[in-house]
């Protein structure tokens, strides 16, 4: 069962009284523990399609499926339980809350999902010397490097194990070194947890490690070898 299907996907932006269709009949298979980027120009879809998956925006058509589960048709209450239980996402801007350590900012998901203190404490440590934060557990984000705070990130998307991460542009605010660690880290994660990356990307640097590269332009997909396999 792949871990993503998207089916016939459309979504059309009003721009004044221009129509711009950000997705524009996508579909897509993306196999269970895959290491996939979409890569594309500004503009091009890749943002949109990576939160048309995560529940982050609704389609107009089409459907799209995480694993067993067919998501564009739930309720916000619906979406936001799959987001909370079965999607990490990683954004561009680490979006780290500035007042918590790291620890908590990585605790803070799973508090909202009921685990209790002591095994939020216990699996938010140990995911962050996971991703080389050891010692680093009580720092807040202010105190930390762009490649410190994208590791909290990381940490807290992938804490509660969830079966995909979607990351968005992960490396754009980092340097050439560190968006290199960055990107073996994402590497170890999937193969060590088996968990599904997709990431939206025009970073030459993030699209060598990948396993599958998927082209958009002006919200299609226009290369894909996975398709051309089939």
């Amino acid at each position: 069962m792949p871990a993503v299907r998207c089916v016939d996907v459309c979504k059309t932006y009003r721009q004044g009284e221009v129509e711009v269709k950000g997705l524009d009949h996508v579909s897509l298979e993306i196999e269970d523990g895959g290491f996939v980027c979409l890569s594309a120009p500004s503009g091009g879809g890749k943002t949109t399609l990576l939160n048309a998956i995560g529940g982050l925006h609704r389609i107009d058509s089409g459907e799209i499926w995480i694993a067993d589960r067919r998501i564009d048709d739930l309720g916000k209450s619906e979406m936001a339980d799959m987001r909370l239980h079965r999607i990490g996402f990683v954004f561009q801007a680490y979006n780290l809350i500035p007042v918590l350590t790291a620890r908590e900012n990585v605790e803070f998901v799973m508090e909202v999902q009921g685990v209790p203190a002591d095994q939020r404490h216990e699996r938010s440590v140990g995911i962050l010397d996971e991703v080389g934060l050891k010692g680093l557990e009580d720092r807040r984000p202010a105190k930390m490097s762009g490649g410190q705070q994208q590791r909290v990130a990381v940490a807290r998307a992938i804490v509660s194990q969830p079966a995909l991460v979607l990351a968005d542009e992960p490396t754009a605010n980092l340097d050439s070194h560190t968006a290199e660690q960055l990107m073996e880290l994402f590497v170890e994660l999937n193969t060590r947890h088996q968990t599904t990356f997709v990431i939206a990307t025009h970073d030459l640097r993030v699209m060598k490690y990948a396993r599958r590269i998927v082209h958009m332009l002006d919200g299609r997909i226009v290369d894909d070898p996975e398709q051309e396999a089939a």
